[in-house]
């Protein structure tokens, strides 16, 4: 099974970074990407492998992420659908800094590094729009560069859980990994990442029932975040 050009087009077309690029530069990414599909578990591309090109996620979930020299790991990213990765290697000339790995079934398209290089020379718009991704992309490793190295676990959590509820009208976070995968993002063990939970839902700050947290006490949330106060 493979993408139409058609529904290449569409896909390429509804990405943010692609916006406002002329119909003959979707076509010629379109023409030139290859699809394709992904199992539950699979490697889509290992740490040191030569970028030829970056990665548009059309369906699934991929979890980015490096392995110390002890065998633990550490998540860098989980992207969905419409999200680009890879594509800082690619700029780089270089190879992936990371491991990719498909979570669930997934479809990727592969844009080779040729295509968007031609695609970028002539639409100084797109060079503008992967300049914002990437910036975006480093200041998430500097913010998660923090979190690791100067708090503590709660206070990660606690973080990650103000940022999951920013901009909803929510106070319910729906999580769409497992607790194993957000504890290998927030650096740290299953076993640690449940005992949190509980002594956040036992202390009144967050309400916990399978993967939905409700957050009970905002202002609390945001102090532990910032160490304000201690868990």
């Amino acid at each position: 099974m493979s993408y139409s050009i058609s529904e290449k087009r569409e896909l390429i077309s509804a990405i943010p970074v692609f916006s406002g690029l002329p119909a003959e530069a979707v076509e010629r990414l379109a023409s030139d990407s290859l699809t394709r599909f992904h199992e539950r578990g699979e490697i889509i591309f290992s740490e040191k492998d030569p970028a030829s090109g970056f990665y548009i996620l059309a369906e699934g979930r991929v979890k980015i992420f490096k392995i110390s020299p002890d065998g633990k790991e550490q998540i860098l990213h989980i992207f969905t659908p419409g999200n680009l990765f890879g594509e800082a290697a690619v700029f780089s000339g270089g190879s992936f800094p990371a491991t990719a790995m498909a979570i669930d079934k997934s479809h990727t398209l592969i844009i080779p590094k040729s295509s968007l290089k031609d695609v970028l020379s002539e639409n100084p718009l797109l060079a503008m729009n992967m300049l914002a991704v990437l910036s975006a992309r480093l200041r998430q490793f500097s913010e998660l560069i923090e979190n690791l190295s100067l708090k503590e676990v709660p206070a990660r959590l606690a973080t990650y859980l103000e940022l999951m509820s920013a901009g909803t009208s929510s106070d319910t976070i729906h999580l769409d990994i497992t607790r194993n995968q957000l504890a290998s993002m927030l650096g740290t063990i299953p076993e640690t990442l449940s005992r949190i939970l509980s002594r956040m839902a036992s202390n009144n700050i967050i309400q916990v029932s399978g993967r939905e947290i409700k957050i009970v006490d905002h202002e609390v949330l945001r102090s532990l975040a910032s160490g304000v106060i201690r868990l």
